[in-house]
């Protein structure tokens, strides 16, 4: 896609039906109303696409291929939108790739084009701030993608002035960094405690992300904006503003962990209280009638049509190396089954009508060769009907409140070795205890590292943890990704409960991969890019911010 196209593009959302459970999605949109014709209650319809739309194309493939396949939780050597992320081998005409810079320049530009319309409207300018902080929230989150994934990249708050220009510097990473946390900041400031409409974010939504930009860019600042990537520590400033906006939200909201782990990735628990950003996918619609506003993931996971009860399955490839399945503890089986499906592990309330589901795939004895993926399937429209084709109808996680237990113990532990800190331990333990596993008396960094791995596998944030860790540790990461076995497709014999052994009659398999350097901790450009505007190659240059930081959040 060429540059001006990704740029300046504006979604028109069309109206659509949608369930109760994201009805604020079910507002007539108000695309042709600007200026001051628009009013108080024109203004949700403006921010509602912001859920869904504009990040398909980031959330189709993108999501868990860049996330999940780039950190090797995840491999699929025959499709292209996993393998060039799990071999190394990722270029700048990789598909997924191109794809999700257009899609987060989509996410900006729908989010310039509403400020700007809110900030022309007769609406009060506390019902202003309410929903610029909305869109804020929405260009923060595409703008600190876009710096932890490519670095340098063009910041723009104005949808009009490159229409005439496209070929402009890109802007650096340390400023890409800030704007999204000043626009976080904003959204933190201004968005309401509560929302009366379940699946729109919150003040505390952006504590939560704030908890995991601050922690992240602790180790971009103490490394010099990344001039010095080795240098071991992590700014304190960063670690303790982590602490604080970790802190706001498990002592001020009423976000709560849910009970039951494999319950957050059932489609009747959607929006639910430990949900506190998510896309917003329709229900009930399919590929034919709704791409772009649905989930595709079932698609690309589903391993037969006995889940789908159509054609959409094709997962029956995409599956979980060998490195990922030996990270589970022996009695981690509530998580695992619930991300992998293996051998004697069965599914009630996948095929239902002929009482569930039970996993049997590539068997060798009592035990499968595979695991295939089971977060993100949900079975037929038979089973649900707010599944279509292509459609498992399940939002998709951009955050929920265990990652910010951990964030809050990982600000805690800072620069220390370990840490036995009551409140470090209580949140890192109460993850740990829902996943039926012992508490842990002191935690080390490496600690958080497991457990941010299995919580969240499957879920596009893996990735984004050792970027945060290779900003200050670049070399470990390094090291850490070199140990992994990727090249060497390890045979191993999996049964449930978490019963893993090495099969010594099955020959390791071999696949070529990647340098392991510490180029492979940016992305290229995607190729159109380039070409549409050669500047984007050139030195960046600073961006020229017009606005201060907000320095009142945590008085």
């Amino acid at each position: 896609m060429k540059t001006k196209n990704i740029i300046f593009s504006f979604v028109v959302t069309l109206a659509l039906s949608l369930a109760a459970c994201n009805d604020f999605l079910d507002i007539k949109p108000n695309n042709l109303i600007t200026g001051s014709s628009l009013t108080a209650d024109n203004l949700p319809s403006l921010t509602a696409p912001l859920y869904n739309r504009v990040w398909f194309d980031f959330n189709d493939k993108f999501y868990f291929g860049l996330g999940d396949g780039m950190s090797y939780n995840l491999y699929a050597p025959y499709s292209d939108y996993v393998y060039p992320f799990a071999d190394l081998s990722v270029t700048g005409l990789t598909g997924p790739l191109v794809s999700a810079w257009a899609s987060l320049y989509v996410v900006i530009q729908q989010s310039n084009k509403v400020i700007k319309s809110i900030n022309e409207s007769s609406a009060s300018q506390e019902v202003k701030n309410q929903y610029i902080a909305e869109a804020r929230f929405m260009r923060g989150t595409a703008y600190w993608y876009l710096a932890s994934l490519w670095g340098n990249v063009i910041i723009t708050e104005d949808p009009s002035p490159l229409t005439t220009n496209p070929i402009v510097n890109s802007n650096t990473q340390k400023d890409a960094f800030e704007f999204a946390i000043r626009d976080m900041e904003f959204a933190a400031k201004y968005l309401p405690e509560t929302v009366g409409q379940a699946g729109r974010v919150n003040r505390y939504s952006a504590f939560g992300m704030l908890s995991r930009f601050y922690l992240a860019y602790s180790g971009f600042v103490a490394s010099n904006y990344g001039e010095n990537p080795n240098v071991g520590t992590r700014d304190e400033n960063y670690l303790n503003l982590a602490k604080q906006a970790a802190k706001k939200v498990i002592e001020e909201s009423s976000f709560a962990l849910m009970d039951n782990y494999p319950d957050l990735f059932k489609i009747e628990y959607n929006n639910n209280s430990e949900s506190m950003f998510a896309f917003q996918w329709v229900p009930g619609l399919n590929s034919s009638t709704g791409y772009g506003v649905i989930n595709t993931h079932q698609a690309y996971f589903a391993y037969s049509s006995e889940i789908t009860g159509d054609d959409a399955a094709w997962g029956d490839w995409t599956r979980c190396p060998y490195d990922m399945i030996k990270e589970y503890e022996k009695n981690d089986t509530i998580r695992r089954k619930a991300t992998w499906m293996g051998y004697g592990d069965h599914y009630p309330e996948i095929n239902k009508a002929n009482g569930g589901i039970t996993y049997n795939r590539n068997v060798s004895g009592n035990s499968s060769t595979t695991l295939n993926v089971k977060k993100g399937v949900t079975g037929s429209s038979k089973d649900n009907p707010a599944i279509g084709r292509m459609n498992s109808a399940l939002d998709n996680y951009m955050l929920r409140l265990a990652e910010v237990y951990l964030n809050y113990a990982e600000a805690i532990l800072g620069n220390a070795t370990s840490t036995s800190d009551d409140m470090a331990l209580k949140y890192f333990n109460d993850v740990r205890k829902r996943a039926g596993l012992p508490a842990k008396t002191s935690i080390t960094w490496e600690d958080i590292r497991h457990e941010r791995r299995v919580e969240f596998c499957m879920e596009g944030r893996y990735w984004y943890d050792l970027l945060s860790r290779a900003y200050y540790q670049q070399q470990e990461v390094i090291n850490y990704i070199k140990n992994q076995n990727r090249g060497t497709i390890t045979p191993y014999l999996f049964s449930a409960p978490n019963n893993l052994s090495i099969d010594p009659e099955t020959d390791p398999g071999n696949r070529a991969v990647g340098e392991v350097t510490p180029a492979i901790f940016l992305l290229p450009y995607p190729e159109s890019e380039l070409i549409q505007n050669p500047k984007l190659a050139d030195p960046p240059v600073p961006y020229t911010f017009t606005e201060d930081r907000i320095t009142d959040l945590f008085d």
